[in-house]
């Protein structure tokens, strides 16, 4: 992170972006896993069973049961039927990020979440980039502040501030002025994206993002965090290693491991009497809210069989080798995160702008309408049982 003083007068990420969410909450894990055929195969089981059946299968809540009216999810096709009665098969399966730099998939069925939180599925595109508070760690704790991924997430608890607030890339969630007075301290327009890459790396404990009017420190900055934002997003082309410290799987790993260790002199990650490596120890170390992402990611995929008779015991009988696919890419994009912090911390503030300053040139305060969601809907939305309403 920039070195900056206590008393520089940052402003807040609160306000340069001000329209944030609440992350959606399911309510229930058996509609989210890390492979799309289990949850296809957990539909099924839940539409053979019928009457009080169905029901202690569904995990019924407070805001979810199996008789409760719900429209569909924006942009998406599922059934509005109660699903009580529902027939056929269920939504198609998408990637959603389920925890931090863990990519899983969500079965988009409005009547499976307590709270789907419509407006970040009406702006979710391949335009959009949605920025993730995970500061829930102590500040010491080494792990970013800020993700930012292309797909929905389902991080809690922080809040998400998508950095566009309609489809397409149009309208950037930032206070109304901002960029053009950064154009007019630093000597050129930034873009949003630009704008995001700096948040990402200058963001600090608090949620307070330092801004610079010097170019040559912004465009560092700039530069350094589009490529945290490549390997946070993690799409594109994928990240690599050199060729001697990429991982390789030395040994198979099994068809269904059940312990994992990490040997730190060896720089190995084994998996029952499976084997990868090199696996450098900043990769292994690499946290986010508080936990290892590789530990936690292996955790979810690794764990003993759920309670026999739920849905969430169903699931893959033996290890995918896309599995191990995502390992491999995971652990790399890891290692170079980890790279990259000593640069973040060699980004010295220089000609700060301040939160005064742009409450002198009108940024600051944040009007009411930036801070509430856009009005995107340009056509109907299907209700629930087949009705259509209009926002």
């Amino acid at each position: 992170m920039p070195s900056v003083t206590p008393d520089d007068d940052a402003p807040p990420l609160a306000d340069l972006m001000p329209w944030s969410v609440a992350p959606p909450r399911l309510g229930r894990g058996w509609p989210a896993a890390p492979d799309p055929a289990s949850l296809k195969a957990r539909w099924d089981a839940l539409l053979k069973a019928e009457g009080p059946d169905r029901e202690a299968l569904f995990e019924p809540t407070r805001s979810r049961t199996p008789h409760s009216a719900v429209g569909q999810l924006p942009g998406r096709h599922g059934g509005t039927e109660r699903l009580a009665r529902a027939t056929g098969p269920c939504a198609e399966p998408v990637r959603v990020l389920r925890a931090p730099f863990d990519e899983q998939w969500l079965i988009p069925d409005h009547r499976l979440i307590d709270a789907a939180r419509p407006e970040l599925w009406r702006v979710a595109d391949e335009r959009q980039v949605f920025v993730i508070e995970a500061a829930t760690a102590p500040a010491d704790s080494g792990g970013p502040l800020l993700l930012a991924s292309g797909l929905l997430p389902l991080v809690r608890p922080g809040r998400i501030r998508p950095l566009y607030r309609r489809p397409g890339g149009t309208e950037p969630n930032l206070a109304p002025g901002l960029l053009d007075h950064l154009t007019d301290r630093l000597g050129h327009r930034p873009d949003p994206l630009d704008m995001l890459a700096w948040t990402l790396v200058a963001v600090r404990p608090g949620l307070t993002v330092p801004l610079t009017a010097d170019p040559e420190l912004w465009s560092r900055g700039v530069d350094l965090g589009r490529r945290v934002l490549r390997l946070t997003r993690r799409d594109g082309e994928r990240p690599k290693l050199p060729g001697g410290r990429r991982p390789y799987v030395r040994a198979p790993l099994p068809s269904r491991p059940l312990t994992v260790h990490y040997d730190r002199a060896e720089e190995t990650l084994q998996v029952d009497e499976g084997r990868i490596s090199p696996v450098p120890p900043e990769a292994w170390d690499f946290e986010a809210g508080g936990v290892r992402v590789l530990e936690q990611w292996l955790a979810v995929r690794v764990s003993g069989p759920d309670e026999p008779g739920t849905l969430e015991a169903i699931r893959p009988a033996t290890w995918p080798q896309s599995w191990t696919s995502e390992l491999l890419e995971l652990i790399t994009a890891l290692a170079l995160m980890a790279e990259l912090r000593p640069q973040q911390a060699e980004l010295t503030m220089k000609e700060p702008i301040t939160a005064s300053e742009l409450r002198t040139a009108g940024v600051l305060p944040v009007p009411d309408r930036p801070r509430r969601p856009a009005s995107v809907l340009d056509h109907h939305e299907e209700g629930p049982e087949g009705q259509f309403t209009l926002l």
